[in-house]
């Protein structure tokens, strides 16, 4: 994992690389909403990218992760069915009904019945490279969902130049990120996990937790503010020292959250006395995201590493699948 990790960076680029030769076929009428469909590492950079697209987009971005679509789909529904092995039977059974709903549906996948789907209804499709962990390859998927959104003539171009400097700015700051994740590995080190984020890094939170997930082998959690200053804080009554706070932070955040952030640190540091920040860096959202999720997910590795567990195996999930597939 650690390997896969290391090459992210790479991962972008290539991932442009494709996406420079994906073909679109213009819809037959308006595109008036879109719903990106995946589950897991397939599904998180629908989220992470209808963040940093909502002030651009022309029409709302919706994130689906179940086996059905909301009642408003139709032919002016654009249905992005992400889904990395292309067998993931929730992404199937809501790309049958985009289909049945006369939605225009395009398809990013590494192979499986997806792309067999796909081919058979002569559907726009993405092929990304396969036989890797869909975890790691959040830099193919998530980049094209951007150059699907741009085909569809959803947003302009300027995310590609952000895109670009992100993937440098992590490859200049290698180093750094990586010993500014080693100092949180020995942080959260046999802690429970609580990751705070503003609105609009939602996806990128909930990457963070999933990688704990799946990578670290640990249960923890996360919420957005200001939300959570609506309930959540209120849970803060009592002692927690098992709980571990990180707090995913930009110089680009908004003043009063800002302030937030500083007021709940107080009511935190009531209850746990582990409670640290990340700041991110990056002059636009793009850059900013891709930063923290490359720190994040080598803080996951590393947590792994020093549980001296394997980062890649996921065994309690393939036996749910192979337990729902005997069904």
């Amino acid at each position: 994992m650690k390997n896969l990790v290391q090459n992210f960076p790479q991962q972008l680029k290539e991932a442009m690389q494709i996406g420079e030769q994906a073909k679109f076929t213009q819809p037959l009428v308006d595109i008036r909403n879109v719903i990106v469909t995946g589950l897991g590492g397939s599904g998180i950079g629908g989220t992470i990218v209808s963040e940093i697209m909502s002030d651009e987009c022309s029409v709302p971005i919706l994130v689906n992760k179940d086996y059905f679509l909301p009642s408003f789909v139709n032919a002016h529904t654009l249905v992005i069915v992400s889904s990395y092995s292309g067998n993931t039977e929730e992404t199937i059974m809501a790309m049958e009904t985009a289909l049945h709903k006369k939605a225009k549906v395009i398809c990013v996948t590494s192979g499986g019945k997806i792309a067999d789907m796909a081919a058979a209804n002569e559907l726009d499709c993405i092929m990304i490279p396969g036989g890797m962990p869909p975890r790691s390859c959040l830099g193919y998927s998530l980049t094209q969902l951007f150059y699907v959104l741009q085909g569809y003539k959803l947003i302009g171009h300027a995310w590609k130049s952000q895109l670009k400097t992100a993937i440098d700015l992590i490859v200049k700051q290698e180093v750094a990120i990586k010993s500014e994740a080693m100092d949180f590995t020995d942080f959260l080190y046999k802690k429970m996990p609580v990751i705070y984020a503003v609105d609009g890094y939602n996806g990128v939170a909930t990457r963070f937790r999933q990688q704990i997930n799946e990578n670290s082998k640990m249960l923890c959690w996360h919420h957005i503010l200001p939300e959570m200053n609506h309930n959540e804080l209120v849970g803060w009554a009592e002692q927690h020292q098992e709980c571990a706070v990180v707090i995913l932070r930009n110089s680009s955040d908004y003043a009063r959250t800002q302030t937030r952030i500083e007021i709940s640190k107080e009511v935190f540091a009531k209850y746990t006395s582990s409670i640290k920040e990340i700041w991110s860096k990056g002059d636009s959202q793009i850059e900013r995201s891709i930063y923290l999720i490359h720190l994040t997910d080598w803080i996951s590795c590393y947590l792994a590493d020093k549980k001296k567990i394997d980062a890649v195996e996921v065994n309690v999930i393939n036996h749910l699948k192979g337990s729902l597939a005997k069904i």
